[in-house]
């Protein structure tokens, strides 16, 4: 096989549904607005890792090698964004009655990977370590995507789903703030662990 699907399926899986700042995210909206209102956020966040496969598979990491820069500016304007996004999370409160047409949208979810580090590393990886020298780029770039998008669609509505469980027991309750302050806590946690510590 000109790519490893089997070990990259089992590499995927393992870093779709660990913590992340995705992850993160997706369980906070699932705790505030509830799994059905959350889901186009849900369909956003899967099809947005696609806008980093496709020019990753096509030559876009030899930019990374002429101008690095761009990437690390990449990589500060990623943690911004997801620090933000943990500011709203912490300054959120669950509702009995969930808003559908309040919570974010297919867009907002879109843009969550395309600036999220844990992303970009992990669709490096996949490349680097499990591709055979002379695939084809648009071989190895549909087996890459296929196989995080399955991966995406199992997995990325748990989150959701576990966020929703999670608030149930604590809407309206003295523990709610402070559920509120852990997930945005382990978003910044997150994003800055594979920022500046080594993770993917």
């Amino acid at each position: 096989m000109s790519v490893a699907v089997a070990s990259f399926a089992i590499f995927a899986a393992s870093q779709v549904g660990t913590p992340g700042p995705a992850n993160m995210a997706l369980m906070a909206t699932g705790a505030r607005y509830g799994f059905r209102a959350a889901l186009p956020f849900v369909a956003g966040v899967a099809l947005g890792k696609q806008l980093v496969i496709w020019p990753v598979g096509f030559g876009l990491m030899e930019l990374a090698d002429r101008a690095p820069w761009v990437f690390e500016a990449l990589k500060y304007a990623s943690a911004a964004y997801i620090i933000w996004l943990a500011w709203k999370v912490a300054n959120l409160r669950l509702t009995a009655t969930q808003d559908a047409q309040s919570a974010p949208g297919f867009a907002a979810g879109l843009i969550v990977h395309p600036l999220n580090p844990k992303a970009w590393a992990m669709i490096v990886g996949g490349f680097t370590a499990f591709v055979a020298p002379g695939t084809p780029a648009i071989t190895a770039t549909a087996t890459i995507a296929a196989v995080l998008l399955s991966c995406q669609i199992l997995l990325h509505p748990l989150w959701t789903l576990a966020g929703e469980a999670i608030a149930k027991t604590v809407a309206g309750t003295a523990m709610e703030p402070y559920l509120m302050w852990t997930l945005a806590a382990l978003t910044v946690a997150s994003v800055l662990f594979v920022l500046f510590g080594g993770g993917t």
